[in-house]
C-alpha cells in the first residue's frame, strides 16, 4: 500500500481530527444558561451604546465556494450607524480596492461583525444577512471617515451577542506594558515586500508607498 506524505501539518492531522458536533461536544462541559440566554436578534439600548463606542469592527464573509475573509473596518468611534433596533450600516472607506468582503457579501448575501473598544475587554458579535448599499440617502449619513463612501455595507441582524472578556484579557491587548518591543517584529514594510516577491523593490520603495498611501486613508 502506497501512503501519500503530507503537504502540510494541516493534512497530518486533519486526519484524525473531531469528526461530528457530537464527537465534540463530549470533549466539552455544556454552557452555561446565561451563555444561551444573552443571544438576541436585535439591538438593546446598551447594545446600541457598545456599537457608538467602537472605532473597529473585523467582518467576516465568504465567498459562494466557501473561503472565508476577515477585514477590518475603522473609524471614529461611532462610525458604523444604527440604522434600527435590527440594521446597520458599515460606510466602506478606501483601501486597497480588491473589494473582497463587498464582492463575498453580494455573492452569499451573510456577513458576521465583530465590534471592538479600544481599552474595553467586552466584544459584540453581530451576525445576519447583509447587502451592499449605494442608496444616496444612506451614504450621506455616513461621513464619519470623512466624506460620504462609495458604498456601505448593510447587516440585517440575526444574532447579537456580547463575548466575555477573556480573550482580550488573556492576549494583553490593551496593556502596552505586555507588547512586544517594536525590534522583536516585522514591519509592515518588511511583511509587503516579502508578500511582493518583487527583487526590484526595495524597503525604501515599500515604506514610501505606504506612506503615501496614508496620506489619503479618509478617502
Amino acid at each position: 500500500m502506497t501512503t501519500s506524505l503530507a503537504s502540510s501539518a494541516f493534512d497530518s492531522l486533519r486526519l484524525d481530527a473531531v469528526p461530528d458536533q457530537d464527537t465534540l461536544r463530549r470533549v466539552y462541559e455544556l454552557p452555561k444558561d446565561t451563555a444561551i440566554r444573552k443571544q438576541m436578534t436585535e439591538l438593546t439600548e446598551q447594545t446600541r451604546r457598545l456599537i457608538g463606542c467602537s472605532s473597529l469592527v473585523l467582518v467576516a464573509s465568504a465567498d459562494a465556494e466557501g473561503n472565508c475573509d476577515v477585514s477590518p473596518r475603522g473609524g471614529p468611534a461611532g462610525f458604523v450607524a444604527v440604522l434600527d433596533a435590527r440594521t446597520v450600516a458599515i460606510p466602506d472607506a478606501t483601501g486597497n480596492k480588491r473589494l473582497d468582503t463587498l464582492q463575498n457579501v453580494i455573492a452569499t448575501g451573510r456577513a458576521g461583525l465583530l465590534f471592538v473598544i479600544p481599552g474595553r475587554t467586552t466584544t459584540l458579535r453581530v451576525n445576519g444577512r447583509a447587502c451592499v448599499s449605494t442608496r444616496p440617502e444612506l451614504l450621506s449619513q455616513l461621513t464619519a471617515v470623512g466624506k460620504p463612501p462609495a458604498s456601505a455595507l448593510v447587516l440585517g441582524i440575526e444574532e447579537v451577542y456580547p463575548h466575555c472578556p477573556k480573550s482580550l484579557l488573556r492576549s494583553g491587548a490593551w496593556k502596552p506594558e505586555q507588547w512586544l518591543s517594536a525590534d522583536a517584529q516585522p514591519t509592515s514594510a518588511e511583511v509587503t515586500l516579502a508578500q511582493l516577491r518583487m527583487p526590484e523593490l526595495t524597503i525604501a520603495d515599500i515604506e514610501q508607498a505606504e506612506a503615501d498611501s496614508l496620506k489619503y486613508r479618509y478617502e
